[in-house]
């Protein structure tokens, strides 16, 4: 697991926007629990009343096909597929690394990864439904601790990031996901990001 290369990946991008106003946290707060909402959609274990509770993990991204209604044809043979769950995760991936660096690295705190035992501590409840549930109560204890100055102090702050972190990996690790896929959709996303910048996106 390199996080510390997750991390500074992130913080070229995060420099590369460079977005700095007043308002920054609470819209990087806000970004992640959507990016957390959309994941568990495309999870969709909750919809009991639906029929279709199949986490959605494979995705022909052909417009041919899918104009067509076909689930392959010559043009793609059935290869231009991509995985929405990971896809969503790792969106999410992106706003918690952007959280860290925005409660360490702006505030010149180095980054306590080697303290993170994220391989063998991670924060996992017994269900996803569960997990999800926690995601967005953990978000909101980070925010309170970072604003919340009367109530919290700059270790209440470190320990909500670290829950916020081993309990998103753990998410991870319940949607069935390896480090590996992880890190790998995590890099294409990020160029992706890179790309978009380039085009005024």
């Amino acid at each position: 697991m390199k996080l510390a290369k997750l991390f500074e990946t992130q913080k070229e991008l995060r420099d590369r926007i460079g977005y700095e106003g007043e308002d920054r946290f609470e819209k990087l707060v806000l970004a992640l629990q959507v990016e957390i909402g959309e994941c568990a959609n495309e999870w969709r274990g909750f919809k009991f009343w639906s029929k279709n509770q199949e986490p959605r993990t494979s995705m022909n991204t052909c417009e041919h096909c899918n104009r067509l209604g076909r689930k392959s044809c010559t043009g793609c043979y059935g290869k231009l597929y991509k995985n929405p769950l990971l896809e969503e995760y790792v969106d999410g991936l992106h706003f918690v690394l952007e959280l860290g660096l925005e409660e360490y690295e702006v505030h010149d705190v180095k980054l306590p990864i080697a303290k993170w035992n994220l391989e063998t501590n991670l924060i996992k409840y017994p269900t996803i439904s569960k997990q999800f549930n926690k995601l967005f109560n953990e978000v909101s204890i980070l925010e309170d601790a970072v604003t919340d100055n009367e109530f919290y102090d700059a270790s209440d702050v470190e320990d909500a990031f670290e829950n916020l972190l081993r309990m998103y990996i753990g998410l991870g690790e319940m949607l069935g996901f390896t480090w590996e896929q992880i890190e790998q959709a995590y890099y294409a996303k990020n160029q992706v990001n890179h790309e978009r910048q380039n085009s005024g996106y």
